[in-house]
C-alpha cells in the first residue's frame, strides 16, 4: 500500500439530482450496480492507496453508515464535518491538521467517475490536475495548458473561457504547504460564499508552483439524471454482469447489473439495467434505467429513468378488440 492520504469531499446536497437527494446523498446513488462513491473508493485502493478522509455534511450519517458498513477493515478512514459547507477549497482547509504533515495527498470529488490511470498520477513528481474537453466550458472550471502539458492558467466557470479543458474532480497536492497558503489568501480576499479549489490553484501557480494537466480517457458525470445514465450505459461495458437473478418467461439482454435477489416475472429488462437488491419486476419492458433496492414494478414499460430505493410504479393492462383499418394511440 501507498502512503498516500485521499481526501473524498462528500458534502453537498446535490440539488441537480432531486428528488433522489431528499433522501440520501448523491454519492450513494447507484450507478452500473453499485453507488458512485464505491467505484471511487474501490479505484483509488487498488491503486494501492489505504488512508481516506471524507468530509462530510448533508446527510453525512448515511455516508458514514455506508462506509463502516460496506469498507471497515478494508481502508482506513476518518470524517470532518463541512458546516456550513462553502465550496471545495473551504472543505479542503478543514483537512489541515490531518494533511499538513503529509508529503502529498490526493483529492478525488465524491460524485464523479473518471477513467484514469491512478498510479501514473501517484508517481508523477509535480501537482497534477485532470482534465477533460467540453463542449460548454461556462460551466466548469478551465484549465489551459501549454505543449509540456504544464497548467499556465485556471479560471472557474469564466464568461468567456481561453479554451475547453474542464477540471474533472481528481487532483493531487505534492506542495502541502503551498497549497494551504493558497488556501488562506482565497479565504482572506473572497467575500464568504463558494471557495472555488481553481482559485488556490490559480494562487500556486501566481507563486510559481508547477502544476500539470492529465487528460483522462473517460469522465462520467453523475451530477444530473442524463448524465448519470450515460455513465450507467457506458460503465456497463466494463463491468462484470451481477449474478443471474430469479427470472420466470422473461428475457434479460446485455449489459445490464442485476443483484442475485431480484425477481423477474414476465418481463424484458435490458440492455443497460441496473436493479439493486431485492427488487421485484412484474409483466415489465425496462430499458436504459436504474431501479433502486426493494422497488416493485408491474406492468411498466421504463426507458431513460431513475427509480428509487422501496418505490412501487404500478400500471394496468388493456383488453382490446380491434377491427380492421383501425388506428389507436394510447398516449393521447
Amino acid at each position: 500500500m501507498i502512503s498516500m492520504k485521499a481526501v473524498i469531499p462528500v458534502a453537498g446536497a446535490g440539488t441537480h439530482m432531486r428528488p433522489h437527494t431528499h433522501t440520501q446523498p448523491k454519492p450513494l446513488i447507484p450507478v452500473a450496480g453499485e453507488p458512485i462513491l464505491s467505484h471511487i473508493i474501490k479505484k483509488l485502493h487498488l491503486s494501492g492507496i489505504k488512508d481516506f478522509i471524507f468530509v462530510i455534511g448533508y446527510l453525512g450519517d448515511k455516508i458514514k453508515s455506508f462506509i463502516e458498513s460496506q469498507f471497515k477493515g478494508v481502508i482506513n478512514y476518518e470524517f470532518v464535518v463541512q458546516e456550513p459547507r462553502l465550496g471545495l477549497a473551504h472543505a479542503i482547509y478543514l483537512c489541515k491538521n490531518l494533511l499538513i504533515n503529509e508529503k502529498e495527498f490526493i483529492i478525488s470529488l465524491g460524485d464523479i467517475i473518471v477513467d484514469v490511470d491512478f498510479q501514473e498520477i501517484i508517481n508523477f513528481p509535480y501537482n497534477v490536475i485532470t482534465l477533460h474537453p467540453v463542449n460548454n466550458p461556462c460551466e466548469y472550471g478551465i484549465a489551459v495548458i501549454n505543449e509540456q502539458n504544464q497548467v499556465i492558467h485556471l479560471a472557474e466557470k469564466p464568461k468567456i473561457p481561453k479554451g475547453n479543458l474542464a477540471l474533472v474532480g481528481i487532483y493531487k497536492i505534492k506542495n502541502i504547504p503551498i497549497f494551504f497558503e493558497g488556501v488562506e489568501q482565497i479565504l482572506k480576499t473572497k467575500e464568504q460564499g463558494e471557495y472555488h479549489l481553481t482559485d488556490v490553484l490559480m494562487e500556486m501557480i501566481k507563486n510559481q508552483e508547477t502544476i500539470y494537466g492529465f487528460k483522462v480517457n473517460n469522465w462520467y458525470d453523475c451530477g444530473k439524471k442524463e448524465a448519470l445514465l450515460q455513465s450507467n450505459r457506458l460503465l456497463m461495458k466494463n463491468l462484470p454482469t451481477f449474478s443471474q437473478p430469479i427470472h420466470i418467461n422473461s428475457v434479460i439482454i446485455p449489459p445490464v447489473s442485476i443483484h442475485h435477489s431480484v425477481i423477474i416475472e414476465d418481463s424484458i429488462i435490458g440492455p443497460h439495467v441496473a436493479i439493486g437488491e431485492n427488487a421485484i419486476i412484474k409483466k415489465s419492458i425496462i430499458e436504459d434505467a436504474i431501479i433502486g433496492s426493494f422497488a416493485t414494478l408491474d406492468r411498466i414499460i421504463l426507458k431513460n429513468s431513475i427509480v428509487g430505493n422501496d418505490s412501487s410504479l404500478k400500471g394496468r393492462s388493456q383488453s382490446v378488440n380491434i377491427g380492421d383499418s383501425t388506428e389507436i394511440n394510447f398516449n393521447d
